[in-house]
C-alpha cells in the first residue's frame, strides 16, 4: 500500500470532440512516446449510497494483467485543479481486500460499520494513452504524467461518454501543471472539469446533479463548470443554461480585478450552442482559474 498520508494533486480537462486528435498532434508530445492502455473499473458503494455522501471513491481496476484497489477521497481546488488524499495497492483478484480498506482513515468512523455492505455500484471503460513529462524550468524539476481517456461510464442503463486529460504531479510544483494546461490549450479546445469519474458515475445513476450554492468568484466559476458538466452527462439543457448564467455572473463579480474581469468576460462567447469549448474559452478559463485556485471544495 502506498504512504499513510498521500496526496494526489491533478488538473482534469475536459475535451471538445476534435479535442483528443488535437492533444495527440500537439508539437510538445512530439519527442514524448505515449503509453497505451486498456483500463475496466468498478466502482463500489452500499445500496444506500454511503461513500458517495462522503464523497468517498472505491474501485477495482484491472490493467495489464493487475488488479489495482483504490481509495479516494473529495478533492480540494477549483477549476480542473484539486487536490485528494488517494490509497492504491494491488490485489490478486476480482474481489475487494476489506481487511486493508477497514484500517485506512477514512474508515475509522460511521464507514467502519458499512463494509460488509458494499457491491459493485458503476463501472467506467476507458482506453487510456498517458505521456510521462519531465521538465526543468525557472530551477524548478517537474514531472507530470499526462493521460487521455476516451470511453464511457455505465450505470445501470445509463452511459454517457469519457473523453477528457488529466495531468498528475508526480514531482514538482502545482504551477507545473497550469504552465502545461496553458501550452495545450493553445492547440486544443478545451475547458477545466471539476467532476471525477465516479462523482459522474454517481450523477447519472442517480439521475441528480445537484449545482452548489456561489458567492465568490471561485464559486462562480465552479457552479459554471458543474454545470457544463451536468449538461454533458444529462443532456439537460437547463444545465447549459445554468453555467451560461453563473457566467454572466462571474464576469460582474465585484471582486474581481481588472485582469481576472477580462479573462471571466471572455468566457461566455467561447462556447457553442452544445456547450463545447473553443481555444479562447479554455485559454481564457485556465488563466482565470489558475488566479482563483485552490479555493473551493470539489466533489
Amino acid at each position: 500500500m502506498k504512504s499513510p498520508n498521500p496526496m494526489e494533486v491533478e488538473l482534469k480537462l475536459a475535451l471538445a470532440p476534435t479535442g483528443p486528435a488535437a492533444l495527440t498532434q500537439h508539437p510538445y508530445l512530439a519527442s514524448h512516446a505515449a503509453h497505451k492502455q486498456s483500463l475496466t473499473n468498478t466502482y463500489f458503494d452500499t445500496p444506500q449510497g454511503d461513500l458517495a455522501k462522503a464523497r468517498i471513491a472505491l474501485r477495482l481496476r484491472q490493467v495489464d494483467g493487475q488488479v489495482l484497489q483504490t481509495v479516494k477521497t473529495a478533492g480540494q481546488g477549483g477549476g480542473g485543479l484539486s487536490q485528494r488524499q488517494e490509497w492504491e495497492w494491488q490485489v490478486e483478484g476480482p474481489q475487494l481486500d476489506l481487511a486493508s480498506i477497514a484500517k485506512l482513515p477514512p474508515f475509522q468512523g460511521e464507514l467502519s460499520g458499512v463494509l460488509d455492505a458494499l457491491a459493485p455500484q458503476l463501472s467506467t471503460d476507458f482506453t487510456r494513452r498517458s505521456w510521462q513529462l519531465k521538465e526543468s524550468a525557472h530551477g524548478q524539476e517537474s514531472h507530470i504524467e499526462l493521460v487521455l481517456d476516451e470511453g464511457e461510464i455505465i450505470s445501470g442503463d445509463y452511459r454517457t461518454p469519457i473523453c477528457e486529460a488529466e495531468l498528475e504531479l508526480k514531482g514538482g510544483e502545482p504551477e507545473a501543471l497550469w504552465e502545461l494546461a496553458s501550452t495545450l490549450a493553445e492547440q486544443v479546445p478545451l475547458r477545466p472539469s471539476d467532476s471525477s469519474k465516479a462523482s459522474r458515475g454517481n450523477a447519472l445513476s442517480a439521475q441528480y446533479w445537484p449545482l452548489p450554492e456561489a458567492h465568490s468568484p471561485a464559486e462562480w466559476l465552479h457552479r459554471a463548470t458543474l454545470a457544463l458538466d451536468a449538461y454533458h452527462d444529462s443532456q439537460q439543457a437547463s444545465f447549459l443554461n445554468d453555467a451560461q448564467q453563473a457566467l454572466t455572473t462571474l464576469a460582474c463579480h465585484s471582486d474581481l480585478d481588472d485582469t481576472a474581469r477580462g479573462y471571466a468576460q471572455s468566457l461566455s462567447d467561447g462556447l457553442d450552442e452544445f456547450g463545447q469549448p473553443n481555444k479562447a474559452y479554455g485559454k481564457a478559463a485556465l488563466a482565470l482559474a489558475h488566479r482563483l485556485a485552490y479555493q473551493t471544495a470539489l466533489r
